[in-house]
């Protein structure tokens, strides 16, 4: 096996993740599932492996939709995907293709580029398409949709706002009540939460996930990350005194976080000396300081003004700098604290709860059993430190 941090893993190479997929096929089987974590988990590489090993008895379809501005452009990507398992005659006769000629008022044939005539039809196009592919298979169908909660972000920012995302989400919640056989996987690693407060802020009444599971994808158990990165070492022929050793080192180094196991690998393989437990910990210090931001931890920072309202940024970033200077720490310590960097009364207790509820949903922070509140992840707590003092 080769370090390969951000490329595609092969299904047979991603480890320490069957336990997890038999239980979503399980859930699978009654409702539809909205997948969760902090990016660099594996959700991707994992749902990938799901479609690759999918019982043919099931139909799986996977597509990545942040690149998604427009419900015009999601219906164009679930049409192209149907029609792949649609018959040629499926095809000449489907309902989509039919409605399309009526509405362009030419015939279509071959890869279909919908015009932009067509837009205010979107939904039921969209219904249209599902209704082919529902009428021509007879198996449960799956479809892995990924980024969806940047897709529905880049729509409310276009022309319609608001308006277009809320329907989206109303029109899928829709689709899978009204087809038995249907589910959809929603993923993303900024939580769909981010975009229905936003929406519920313009006006938005529904729930449109309440009858979807959402799961979250934690990090690699020990013994999982170990093994993984026992095997990038041995795939890469990287010579230690004791790999086992090596292994683990690495893999608490970062977290057991897979993308950061395959990078310490990768850089291993360039290491001038010798390579041994504390090698691992000084390369991971070095990355953290790295300018150039080869992990990409500068998203931290930066997600919190795109997803959040300037009213919630500057809470967000006080109670995230005191939580990695001091952390943990029970709530009425840090309300005290919080309290002596800002203006913030006493009767405000619940904004700064609200925010932490925030702030547990995107990954950044966990409510120990101990009533306490810490950094998630270590590896991102001494991140913070490190750029924000």
């Amino acid at each position: 096996m080769k370090a390969n941090p951000g490329g595609r893993i092969a299904p047979s190479e991603v480890v320490g993740r069957d336990t997890l997929i038999a239980q979503l096929w399980d859930i699978l089987e009654r409702q539809s599932v909205v997948l969760t974590s902090e990016r660099r988990i594996g959700k991707t590489q994992m749902v990938k492996k799901m479609e690759a090993e999918a019982s043919e008895d099931v139909l799986v379809i996977f597509r990545d939709l942040e690149s998604v501005r427009t419900p015009l452009e999601f219906v164009e990507l679930v049409f192209r995907d149907v029609e792949e398992f649609l018959s040629r005659k499926a095809r000449t006769a489907s309902r989509t293709r039919q409605l399309l000629q009526q509405l362009a008022g030419t015939e279509v044939g071959g890869v279909v580029k919908f015009p932009k005539s067509v837009a205010p039809h979107w939904k039921t196009l969209f219904e249209r398409t599902i209704e082919d592919l529902v009428e021509h298979q007879e198996r449960p169908i799956v479809f892995f949709w990924d980024e969806v909660p940047y897709m529905l972000f880049n729509i409310k920012r276009g022309d319609r706002g608001e308006e277009a995302a809320m329907e989206v989400l109303d029109l899928l919640r829709q689709l899978r009540q009204t087809h038995d056989r249907l589910r959809m996987v929603f993923t993303g690693s900024i939580g769909l939460h981010n975009v229905v407060t936003s929406l519920k802020a313009a006006g938005y009444a529904g729930d449109p996930t309440n009858d979807m599971r959402t799961i979250n994808v934690p990090p690699l158990a020990p013994l999982d990350a170990e093994a993984l990165a026992l095997h990038l070492l041995e795939g890469e022929k990287i010579e230690t005194e004791n790999p086992e050793e090596m292994a683990q080192a690495i893999a608490m180094a970062v977290d057991n976080i897979p993308y950061y196991i395959h990078h310490v690998v990768e850089e291993l393989k360039f290491h001038i000396g010798d390579v041994n437990a504390s090698v691992a910990g000084e390369m991971v210090d070095r990355l953290l300081r790295d300018p150039l931001d080869k992990w990409h931890l500068q998203h931290y920072r930066e997600r919190i003004d795109t997803y959040y309202t300037p009213g919630q940024r500057r809470l967000a970033l006080a109670l995230l700098d005191i939580l990695a200077a001091d952390g943990p720490l029970p709530f009425d310590q840090l309300f005290n604290l919080i309290k002596s960097r800002m203006e913030i009364a006493d009767e405000e207790v619940e904004k700064v709860r609200c925010m932490l509820i925030l702030l547990q949903r995107d990954h950044y922070i966990e409510l120990e059993t101990d009533k306490t509140y810490r950094f998630r992840f270590p590896l991102i707590r001494r991140w913070w430190q490190l750029h924000r003092g």
